[in-house]
């Protein structure tokens, strides 16, 4: 910029001459012509000169703000650069435990055909086994209508060792069934164990499939209709009904089980479902609400609420349907931990009844313990809503609607902890009020990290009580 300037500087001081100097010679007017200067004024120059020397100052100044500009460019680029060879690398990391996972699986479902060709042996042992002991059964039957036909009369010492080693044979056979009802129950045990394993391996590799392409491309809204949780279901129904299932976590952590995992369960002999079962304290609690990452959309309707959604290895909601048969005892404790986005830790604890589907499923609470404040105590006797079923006190607002998520409202309170999960705060406060809420003096609507809702017993049951046959873990 300044090489430019520099012809422009030549070219004023050649005009600027001539007018100096004319200043001080004199020139002889031509008779007849008026008196008239051939050059411009000396102020005028310097005016122009001066004009000249700020343009060239403010384009000085301009080249060094492009300058700062453009290092600011190439600053950013570098640190773009870095992040994209970091999410480069990332990515061939999640590549290669995703390959390494497909191997295992592969590796697993082969295991699990082969566990079913055996299952699938043992079962039709079983039967031949059942048919042996029916023939049997009517063999004794046979022999007890001779043996009373037979004690009217004498009978000779070989008949009756006859009746004495048939009836060694028959306790020899009983013994060999339960023994062999024993090792289907294990073989059971193990198959279900193994659909475990691959089920874990298989939402694993989701999750990094998914991850990965998170990375590679745009992430998509998650889906508003989540998957129902299955329900428990066997392929023999009479196998159910011999089978002594636990009736709630609590008596599976009194069997012997201490590992947290999904349960079979059956309380109060309603129908056998799936639970997920905390055995994290000296207690099983059955977990009937979680919430940790925002996968799941919790804002369903009724039908959605009653049957129960989600994933058990993730956020997922039990059931109406299923929480009030664990209540029926009538001493259940209802535990609510909360974690805020400082990873500190609250808890809460009622008295717990849940009504049944005639009465919209009602809850009864009362205040045990904690150190959350108090804010469900004033919803004893309250229905569920959802926003598609208005349950609530409220007579100009459906509260499940407005404040998203189904919950027993009263009058559109600050608590619902199936509100909607905000991974950044919202500015505004009739947004956050939408938010996963418990009501606290420390900071309103306030929207929490991590939430899980349980049920357990009130006072533990005796080992006694608990039967000596194996639990179905899955």
């Amino acid at each position: 910029m300044n090489i430019r300037l520099i012809p422009v500087f030549f070219v004023l001081f050649a005009a600027c001459v001539p007018a100096l100097c004319s200043r001080d010679e004199a020139t002889a007017p031509l008779p007849g012509a008026e008196t008239r200067s051939r050059f411009a004024a000396l102020d005028d120059v310097r005016l122009l000169a001066n004009g000249l020397l700020q343009l060239g100052q403010s384009l000085r100044e301009f080249v060094q703000k492009t300058k700062g500009q453009i290092n600011d460019i190439l600053q950013k680029l570098n640190i773009f650069n870095h992040s994209f060879y970091q999410l480069s690398v990332l990515a061939s990391e999640i590549k290669e435990e995703g390959e390494e996972l497909k191997k295992t699986t592969v590796v697993l479902k082969a295991n699990n055909e082969e566990i079913k060709g055996l299952s699938a042996e043992i079962n039709s042992k079983v039967d031949n086994i059942l048919q042996e002991k029916s023939q049997l059964q009517s063999k004794v039957e046979g022999l007890e209508k001779k043996l009373s036909s037979l004690s009217q009369g004498l009978v000779s010492s070989e008949q009756v060792a006859e009746i004495n080693g048939l009836r060694a044979v028959i306790h020899s056979q009983e013994q060999s069934i339960t023994e062999l009802l024993k090792a289907v129950r294990e073989q059971s045990n193990q198959i279900n164990y193994q659909k475990t394993k691959i089920k874990t391996l298989e939402e694993k590799l989701t999750v990094d499939t998914s991850a990965q392409e998170t990375i590679e491309r745009t992430p998509e809204v998650f889906s508003s209709e989540p998957p129902t949780l299955k329900p428990f279901q066997t392929s023999d129904s009479s196998n159910t009904t011999e089978m002594n299932l636990p009736s709630d976590c609590s008596e599976v952590f009194i069997r012997g089980e201490r590992a947290s995992g999904v349960y079979v369960i059956r309380p109060n002999g309603s129908e056998p479902f799936m639970a997920y079962c905390d055995m994290s304290k000296d207690y099983g609690a059955t977990v009937i609400q979680r919430r940790k990452d925002g996968s799941v959309n919790f804002d369903q309707t009724w039908e959605k609420y009653e049957h129960g959604f989600g994933d058990f290895q993730g956020e997922f909601w039990l059931g109406l349907r299923k929480v009030h048969p664990l209540t029926a005892r009538g001493d259940s404790v209802l535990h609510i931990q909360l974690e805020d986005w400082k990873n500190c830790n609250y808890f809460i604890e009622y008295r717990f009844y849940l009504d049944g589907p005639e009465s919209n499923y009602t809850i009864n609470i009362t205040h045990l313990s904690g150190d959350l404040p108090d804010a469900m105590s004033n919803h004893t006797g309250m229905m569920f809503s959802t926003k598609d079923r208005d349950n609530d006190k409220h007579m100009d607002a459906n509260c499940a609607h407005s404040h998203t998520g189904g919950w027993w409202f009263s009058a559109c309170g600050d608590t619902n902890l199936n509100g909607k999960y905000f991974l950044i705060r919202p500015k505004g406060h009739s947004q956050r009020r939408r938010g996963v809420q418990w009501k606290s003096p420390r900071k309103a609507s306030y929207s929490f990290k991590l939430t899980q809702i349980s049920v357990h017993r009130m006072a533990p049951v005796s080992a006694s009580s608990a039967s000596s046959h194996a639990d179905v873990f899955l």
